[in-house]
């Protein structure tokens, strides 16, 4: 063997994988020769396509052990992700680790959809009578909402308050005015005439109706078209107030008819979901939706009669139109939470409802026709006039700040207690007076009973005087 050959003119052929001899191949050599030769075992290689590791002259061994500690491996995995899913699951039911508190989640859970008595009945806070949607409040809610429409005298049409309210004719526009004035052009007087149209709910089945006492004021005659029923009823008015602006009108029918329940505008909040049912522009049962938008709003509408002083009112954007004035206003519950009443016509989406909360004190007495009390409206009897430079020399005063009595009523409080014409009241309870306003105000804000301390310049000299703030509306019955 020559010692001298490079390596690399050797060609080393294998015979099997597990073979122990090589044979040498000379090709320059014709006379082969073939010796034995001791190899080393080769380093383990990789071949591409396989992602494991093989010995070549693995024997059948080396594959073998890898795989079956993987198997190994993957069985010891599954057994515990087994167990430990069971333990959870125990944990999880039994309430190993957390005791009674997680027993008390799904029971506080389910009182929010509603509660068991133990006999199987449920009382529910949410939903009540709907899903909560605005589809189905309008389905359940849509029957009890009626269609309210009025009649009235033609010799009366012109004249009537309800024609000549403005709140009337925002809702109901004018028509009643020009019909007016055709029954006077040669209609017969006791001719009636349609007068205008509204809204109402059954809120008892007996036939027992709510709506504004604008929508049926002056009417002689009150017509309720109910879903289902082919021809309207005729209405009788139980019972009315002016200052709260709400009407009970009372229909007979040969069964009972469908109703809405009155829930607690209380419990209302800005920014609640809020449905509007009624008969805007003659379009029979519309619905509508919004939001409350306020609370407590105060606004006043004057008219032939004296001025409507709504308090504590529920503003919404849900659209209200005239014909809504009388319908319900419902929470997402399909409950009743006020009344439809007015809206501003040089604004969009800012509507009025009367609250539930206003109604509920009241509804008795309209239905009985029991006169309702009015409630106490504090005031001192006199009339207020701001001021002018051009009064500041004749009344010795130094600036405007100030409000000027222009003219007191006798028996009054303010004239009991010594206020004259004239007199300039400067503070209130020491708080500085500057206008008509600031002291209306606080008047207002007083309670009837309390003793309230003017300040006033009367012929450039400086007083005190204390007056007992009274009850506007006590005094006119007196009268």
């Amino acid at each position: 063997m020559d010692n001298n050959r490079n390596d690399e003119q050797y060609n080393y052929f294998y015979k099997g994988a597990s073979t122990s001899e090589v044979y040498r191949h000379e090709p320059d050599n014709e006379n082969r020769t073939k010796e034995p030769i001791d190899v080393t075992p080769q380093r383990p290689g990789r071949f591409f396509g396989y992602s494991g590791e093989v010995s070549l002259n693995s024997g059948g061994k080396g594959p073998g052990k890898k795989r079956s500690a993987l198997i190994s491996t993957f069985a010891a995995f599954m057994a515990g992700a087994l167990v430990v899913s069971s333990l959870m699951f125990a944990a999880d039911k039994y309430n190993l680790f957390t005791g009674n508190s997680a027993a008390a989640a799904p029971t506080q859970q389910s009182s929010t959809a509603g509660s068991s008595n133990g006999s199987g009945a449920k009382t529910a806070s949410l939903n009540t009578i709907t899903n909560g949607s605005v589809a189905d409040i309008a389905k359940q809610a849509g029957p009890a909402v009626v269609k309210i429409e009025t009649k009235v005298k033609a010799a009366n049409a012109g004249s009537s308050s309800m024609f000549n309210d403005p709140l009337f004719r925002q809702f109901f526009g004018n028509n009643g005015g020009g019909q007016g004035q055709q029954g006077g052009s040669g209609q017969d007087s006791n001719s009636l005439q349609p007068g205008g149209i509204g809204s109402g709910f059954i809120f008892q089945s007996s036939g027992y109706i709510l709506t504004n006492e604008h929508v049926v004021d002056g009417a002689a005659e009150i017509e309720v078209t109910v879903q289902g029923y082919d021809q309207p009823f005729k209405a009788t008015l139980l019972g009315n107030s002016y200052d709260l602006d709400l009407a009970v009108l009372k229909i007979e029918g040969d069964k009972e008819f469908p109703t809405l329940p009155i829930g607690n505008s209380d419990n209302t909040q800005v920014g609640d979901w809020v449905v509007a049912i009624g008969n805007p522009y003659d379009f029979d049962y519309t619905v509508t939706s919004g939001v409350i938008s306020a609370k407590e709003r105060p606004i006043s509408i004057p008219d032939d009669k004296g001025t409507r002083n709504y308090k504590h009112l529920l503003q919404t954007d849900a659209a209200i139109n005239p014909g809504n004035s009388g319908g319900p206003l419902l929470n997402m519950n399909g409950e009743v939470i006020g009344i439809n009443t007015a809206v501003n016509s040089e604004a969009q989406g800012i509507g009025f409802a009367i609250p539930t909360s206003t109604i509920s004190s009241v509804l008795e007495n309209l239905k009985n026709n029991v006169t309702i009390p009015k409630e106490p409206s504090p005031y001192i009897g006199v009339s207020l006039q701001n001021l002018t430079n051009d009064m500041l020399s004749e009344l010795n005063l130094k600036n405007t700040d100030g409000a000027l009595v222009a003219d007191i009523q006798p028996k009054t409080p303010g004239f009991e207690a010594g206020l004259r014409q004239y007199d300039v009241i400067v503070a209130a309870d020491g708080t500085k007076i500057t206008s008509t306003t600031e002291l209306t105000k606080k008047v207002q804000a007083a309670k009837v009973g309390d003793k309230m301390q003017l300040t006033i310049i009367r012929n450039g000299e400086q007083k005190e005087i204390t007056v007992t703030i009274g009850d506007r509306n006590a005094n006119l019955q007196k009268k």
